[in-house]
């Protein structure tokens, strides 16, 4: 039985990774999880300098799922260096490094730095603000989007992966924008924007009043834009968006995920990336599936 894949020139021993913010850098679930398994590691969003993140309270539950407005707070690219590559390297497995920012400088800033480190892929979360044009997030204007990736493309060693956002009307036509760009692959979903309120506070669950909304809640809008990306470009792509069981993940991978990556089921069940790769298995295996590229876009 063969779970390996070849993601954006990358051979991966399965198709399972983590989404990124839910992982740490490894470092948070290596007692529970054996990170030699994982078909690779995506680890927090880095940016150029240590980023405070948002006032808290910034995570409430929701039904079948959790807002975060986290607010991308991260170490750096400095330490995340000295500290979490090596760690990392510990193990049989890809890496996947999330990058963020504020400017098309601060992206470039981070993919120069990483070009000559032993790192795989870089996924980078264009949600993030564009603080030169008025706020909006790179990943919900076509041409900003593309700009984006054409810049990261000069100066990334690495297959470069663009992670869209589905706050978006169409999201085709972000993923046709980044591959025009020079994107060797794109990952969604990101979060959708949602709000909770307290009712018994009469205030805001989330100090930020918005953040995004994860978990099984948002599977179906997931798949769906999936299975719509991966019919409009020919990059492969890494699904996400409310994974929880090697079900969810046949269903994206069904409909045209080459990966895919378990994010919020971490939180309640920290061995849910084993549990995942091993019912794949178990599911060819009862199926007489014998590759597992036989299952990938097999619906049209």
């Amino acid at each position: 039985m063969n779970l390996a894949v070849n993601f954006a020139g990358v051979e991966m021993k399965n198709p399972v990774t983590t989404a990124s913010g839910t992982f740490g850098s490894g470092a948070e679930y290596k007692d529970f999880v054996d990170l030699n398994k994982l078909g690779a590691v995506t680890t927090k969003g880095v940016a150029s300098v240590p980023w405070e993140g948002n006032k808290t309270p910034r995570i409430c539950e929701t039904y079948g799922g959790m807002l975060n407005a986290i607010g991308l707070q991260n170490p750096g690219i400095d330490l995340f260096i000295e500290r979490d590559i090596p760690l990392l390297k510990q193990y049989n497995t890809k890496i996947i490094v999330n990058v963020c920012g504020r400017t098309l400088e601060e992206y470039v800033e981070v993919v120069r730095r990483l070009a000559d480190k032993d790192v795989d892929l870089l996924e980078i979360n264009i949600s993030c603000p564009n603080v030169k044009a008025g706020g909006i997030a790179f990943g919900q204007n076509p041409e900003l989007a593309r700009q984006v990736t054409d810049k990261v493309k000069q100066y990334a060693k690495q297959p470069v992966i663009m992670k869209l956002s589905p706050n978006v009307t169409d999201i085709t036509e972000m993923a046709k924008a980044v591959e025009a760009g020079g994107a060797d692959a794109i990952s969604l979903i990101n979060t959708l924007t949602g709000m909770k309120i307290d009712i018994n506070k009469r205030t805001f669950a989330l100090a930020n009043k918005t953040g995004g909304l994860s978990g099984p809640a948002i599977k179906p809008v997931a798949v769906r834009m999936v299975y719509q990306a991966a019919h409009a470009v020919k990059i492969p792509v890494l699904g996400m968006g409310g994974i929880r069981n090697a079900e969810d993940a046949l269903e994206f991978i069904m409909a045209g995920a080459t990966m895919i990556a378990v994010g919020t089921a971490n939180f309640n069940n920290p061995c849910a990336t084993e549990d995942v790769i091993n019912g794949i298995g178990q599911f060819m295996d009862k199926n007489g599936v014998k590759d597992i590229n036989e299952l990938i876009r097999c619906v049209e």
